[in-house]
């Protein structure tokens, strides 16, 4: 698959929250960073952040744009709920072997009506 293909099929388990499809799609050492948290190492530490976030929230991921440069594919997204954010995917045997992405972690919360973290309210 192409980069492109592997994040279009990322959106499609990601809106399914198919926790264990998502997992599929990383490699086993792959790292994600969402710049909001510190980075994950591994696909099962990134399968329980899923199993977590969407055992907690309602996540969907509208696909605005996506581009494909060699072995990456860059992501800009929004959700039905107005939060916009950005993934950078970097693809190799059609794993995902690492991914950072973008977003207003804040806004997520609030529009989310989870707690705000004590770091966000201490600044």
């Amino acid at each position: 698959m192409t980069p492109k293909e592997v994040v279009r099929e990322w959106i499609r388990r990601f809106n399914a929250a198919d926790v264990e499809g998502l997992a599929e799609l990383y490699a086993p050492d792959a790292v994600n960073h969402q710049v909001v948290t510190d980075p994950l190492h591994g696909r099962d530490a990134i399968r329980q952040m899923f199993s977590t976030e969407f055992g907690r929230a309602t996540m969907v991921c509208i696909e605005e744009s996506l581009f494909e440069s060699g072995d990456w594919a860059i992501l800009e997204w929004r959700d039905p709920l107005g939060l916009r954010g950005c993934g950078f995917f970097q693809i190799k045997n059609d794993q995902i072997v690492f991914q950072r992405g973008y977003f207003d972690q804040l806004t997520f919360f609030k529009q989310q009506g989870l707690p705000v973290p004590q770091r966000y309210l201490d600044k």
